[in-house]
């Protein structure tokens, strides 16, 4: 397999299952090595979500544990080559963390691979680097997003710039594979 370089997956408890395995193992497949990013290095409980027929709210039932590989605070953003802001209720929380908001603010600014599906769009709309700039997410946190100054667009793949959103992960099928796309770009560009 080539080492097309690292990249952030970040999650914490209640951190949506197939939000984060389908690209975390897309990543595998394309050569890059996913980093499992939490607020500290330990294992975390993921979760299923879904909105039954019949029920106005989530749903949520116990999915996977998932061993974080780094904390927030050892990150060192220049190392990677993008980032995953993965969906569930850990965004609700994990947004707040000081140095989860430094790492965030580096992908935008320095314009690499930046993806993010459902709830993950609160960490970069806390982080203040969604103003002005277009994004799919669960309907729910169209406040969250809007508030901020980003631009809610209800599509299964929304491409920004470097920013590659969906809604939800029915959407995985739809972002993630031009978000690799970009990653390789970047990789080959680079000689890796």
């Amino acid at each position: 397999m080539t080492d097309r370089g690292k990249v952030l997956i970040i999650v914490g408890d209640a951190t949506e299952t197939l939000d984060t395995m389908y690209p975390y193992y897309r990543l595998i497949e394309a050569g890059f090595q996913p980093v499992v990013a939490a607020p500290e290095q330990r294992k975390y409980q993921m979760v299923l979500h879904e909105i039954k027929p019949g029920w106005t709210i989530t749903k949520e039932w116990e999915g996977y544990t998932i061993d974080a590989d780094i904390a927030f605070r050892d990150v060192q953003e220049a190392e990677y080559s993008g980032i995953l802001f993965s969906g569930g209720r850990a965004p609700e929380y994990i947004r707040y963390d000081e140095d989860l908001v430094r790492i965030t603010r580096h992908f935008f600014t320095a314009g690499k691979p930046v993806a993010s599906v459902c709830h993950g769009v609160e960490i970069p709309a806390y982080a203040d680097c969604v103003r002005g700039r277009r994004m799919a997410t669960v309907p729910k946190c169209q406040f969250d997003l809007e508030v901020c100054g980003g631009i809610f667009v209800n599509e299964s793949c929304v491409i920004d710039g470097n920013l590659f959103s969906g809604r939800t992960f029915h959407d995985n099928g739809q972002y993630v594979a031009p978000w690799i796309r970009m990653l390789e770009e970047q990789a080959t560009a680079q000689g890796r």
